[in-house]
């Protein structure tokens, strides 16, 4: 589990269960939950609103698919997240 590995920098891979934008919510995140269904999940990569315009396509459309995080793992409650404010820290995952 990635809560183990709080304050350091790692990759997190996953599927994306659920992704949110949450629009009126401080900082309009968006919210990609891994590791389970939402709200079970293990993990979240959360996108800052000031760095979502950034991203294309839109976070959202990565719901479904496998997805690599990348960046220093914080704790959010009892999950680990990681904030990713750049499209080179979120990438698709590749099977081989």
């Amino acid at each position: 589990m990635a809560t183990r590995f709080t304050g350091k920098a790692g990759t997190v891979c996953g599927k994306v269960g659920k992704a949110r934008f949450a629009e009126n919510s401080e900082g309009t995140p968006t919210f990609l939950y891994m590791g389970g269904n939402f709200p079970r999940h293990t993990f979240t990569a959360r996108i800052p609103g000031n760095a979502r315009a950034k991203f294309k396509p839109a976070p959202e459309e990565l719901e479904g698919k496998d997805v690599c995080v990348i960046g220093t793992i914080e704790r959010d409650a009892s999950r680990a997240e990681i904030v990713v404010d750049s499209p080179s820290n979120l990438k698709l995952a590749t099977i081989r």
